[in-house]
């Protein structure tokens, strides 16, 4: 046995449904963001500059490109004789075959996994939130008040309060009451879905439960655990944080990352981000080009314009070409002449020439999924083909390889969809 202080258990299975197209082929944690990185690559780069060296990856929906964007964990120092990263999917036992259900179910499933290092504490993480976070000083506060399980809190706006749980804390920082998406909340004060529990906690809490259906940590495991008086105490952080589970928050924590000073800074010395970096040429601007105010990733090739945008690593924007406030994904090219207003375009996707993206009525809601499709944002999903000459409204989504056909008099009008391949959008 393998005797570690603190290790960390990493939740990276969720589909992401609010993100629609770009969640049908790739987990959440797995989508590309600020360019060059996946969302993942936070709470991993948190993990090693905290100095946690044992990291389990909880995976389950849609793994492939996780599981290989993490590989043996070399671009976060976490490949280890002793620790390291370990990509923990859900697995045929001897009596059952069982996905994950929940949150605690996941990790109860792993429980021989954490008990080979026998931990003083394990550290719970969300595999799908932006944000640089000193895991060891949560440690220490969770140390000096003899805390029992210590969860990372920030305050929120409370009309929004209404979606996380939600702590009422004591002068010490003592949890005195926890409501799990309460709708008249009585605090502000939100949980981050990160937790560090004192491993004996935590083991006889995920035993006492496991019978539970879709065991929970919000709704089943801090309850029970508050129930028996123990010590729950809130960490209160008040950085940069942002969950990124919807197309709208998705779109502006990229925007943000390109701000003149922004309030997520990716070029810090001392808290580096790291990522898996693919060998391909630097970035290339040509002479007739202009670039403003855009993240432009290594292999790019710009011959048009690009305004407040982010460009992914091996993008091609064609000379003619004008792309405002958008994200384009990795591989993905920009046909002569379009026009793209307010995109997100996931990777390996193939703009035609002289198309309009972004125009129409941005009041006009989504006929299939008016809550995910919004925000004014055009969201066409991976692998796509978008033909010459055709016009794309807001709050549209497409999927798929689509022809001239395909568009009524050459346009998706504003709040349309597009499938090609499947019945989900």
């Amino acid at each position: 046995m393998i005797k570690k202080e603190m290790i960390a258990m990493l939740l990276a299975g969720g589909q992401g449904s609010r993100l629609g197209v770009l969640t049908e082929r790739v987990a959440k944690p797995a989508v590309a963001f600020g360019g060059k990185y996946r969302i993942i690559d936070f709470p991993l780069s948190n993990c090693i500059n905290s100095n946690i060296d044992t990291v389990g990856v909880l995976t389950q929906y849609q793994p492939l490109r996780l599981n290989t964007h993490i590989g043996i964990g070399i671009p976060w120092d976490l490949d280890r004789n002793e620790g390291g990263v370990t990509v923990l999917p859900p697995y045929e036992k001897s009596t059952s075959s069982e996905w994950y259900t929940g949150t605690a179910n996941a990790i109860f499933q792993n429980m021989s996994y954490m008990e080979q290092y026998n931990p003083d504490y394990v550290l719970i993480l969300s595999g799908d939130h932006i944000y640089k976070m000193d895991y060891e000083v949560m440690l220490d506060y969770h140390k000096a008040n003899k805390a029992d399980i210590t969860i990372a809190t920030m305050p929120v706006p409370i009309e929004e309060a209404s979606r996380f749980g939600i702590m009422v804390t004591d002068e010490t920082g003592r949890i005195t009451e926890f409501e799990e998406k309460p709708e008249k909340p009585s605090s502000n004060l939100a949980s981050m879905g990160i937790y560090i529990f004192t491993w004996e906690v935590l083991r006889e809490a995920l035993y006492a439960l496991k019978d539970q259906q879709s065991c929970d940590f919000g709704k089943h495991v801090l309850p029970y655990c508050k129930e028996k008086g123990q010590r729950l105490f809130a960490y209160e952080y008040n950085g940069y944080w942002k969950d990124v589970g919807t197309l709208g928050s998705y779109w502006e924590a990229n925007m943000e990352l390109i701000d003149i000073i922004p309030e997520f800074n990716l070029y810090e010395e001392f808290w580096k981000i790291y990522t898996k970096g693919d060998i391909i040429p630097p970035q290339y601007i040509s002479s007739d080009a202009v670039v403003e105010k855009s993240l432009i990733g290594e292999g790019a090739e710009i011959y048009g314009e690009v305004h407040n945008s982010v460009i992914g690593p091996n993008v091609k924007v064609e000379q003619g070409a004008v792309v405002r406030d958008s994200i384009i994904m990795r591989n993905s090219v920009v046909g002569e002449g379009t026009v793209m207003d307010k995109s997100i375009i996931a990777e390996d996707v193939i703009v035609g020439k002289n198309v309009v993206l972004g125009c129409g009525d941005e009041n006009t809601p989504n006929v299939l999924k008016p809550a995910v499709y919004a925000f004014g944002l055009v969201t066409i999903g991976e692998g796509s083909v978008i033909p010459d000459g055709v016009k794309i409204g807001k709050n549209t989504a497409l999927r798929g390889v689509t022809t001239k056909e395909d568009y009524p008099n050459g346009e998706l009008v504003s709040g349309g969809v597009i499938k090609k391949d499947g019945d989900r959008a």
